[in-house]
């Protein structure tokens, strides 16, 4: 059920006992307390008509089949306060007889009974509401701190296999810078090959003219 609703319906239970037990205490007296449980009666009847137009509001936000519910418990507490009202207006206009007066406070000191019974009685269920919704904050906490300890265990190894990511880029950088070194040195060594090879060229030939003259001479 709506939070605000059910807030709402206890107060108006409390209220609605409250106002019936003072019914039947201003049918029982006179003079100046009379009226001034009279005013009293007036403004918890005030208050109780905000509460119910709370409950009016609340009960028509909903769009489903739940509205209907508390639709109708919002017209039991419509009918109880008019009810209230009307032994209110008897009190009041004064026409209330002594067997009319015994009559009235057997009637309202049995819906007094009857209002306590029934505010009892929606204040169990709606605690028995609080404690389940207190076991399932409960149980909504444990599966919280549950997955927040997965989620640093998850943290914890992705921080590892990032370390082990870095360590694994330094170990590629070198081999690249030894790789880079290695191909300079090739480089380097076929750079003198070539040269060498020219050399041994250019002396081969040098030998042959000498030779070839050297043989001219002689011939000659």
């Amino acid at each position: 059920m709506n939070g605000e609703f059910e807030g709402y319906e206890r107060k108006y239970c409390h209220l609605s006992a409250k106002l019936s037990k003072a019914c039947v205490e201003a049918a029982a007296i006179n003079g100046e307390l009379k009226k001034q449980k009279v005013s009293e009666i007036t403004e918890g009847i005030e208050e109780a008509e905000v509460m119910i137009r709370k409950m009016d509001l609340e009960a028509r936000s909903f769009q489903s089949d739940f509205k209907a519910v508390l639709l109708a418990k919002v017209r039991e507490y419509k009918a109880d306060l008019n009810y209230i009202k009307r032994e209110m207006k008897k009190i009041v206009s004064g026409v209330i007889n002594p067997s009319a007066r015994d009559e009235l406070l057997e009637s309202n000191m049995a819906n007094v009974m009857k209002a306590s019974a029934d505010h009892r009685e929606r204040l169990m269920t709606s605690t028995e509401r609080l404690n389940k919704s207190s076991d399932g904050i409960k149980d909504s906490g444990r599966t919280m701190l549950e997955t927040e300890d997965l989620g640093v265990m998850i943290l914890q190894d992705l921080h590892s296999q990032r370390q082990a990511l870095l360590h694994a880029h330094d170990t590629l950088h070198g081999v690249d810078d030894n790789v880079g070194k290695s191909k300079k040195i090739l480089s380097n060594i076929s750079t003198m090959m070539n040269r060498n090879k020219w050399i041994f060229i250019t002396v081969v030939v040098v030998l042959i003219v000498v030779i070839t003259l050297i043989l001219y001479f002689k011939l000659s």
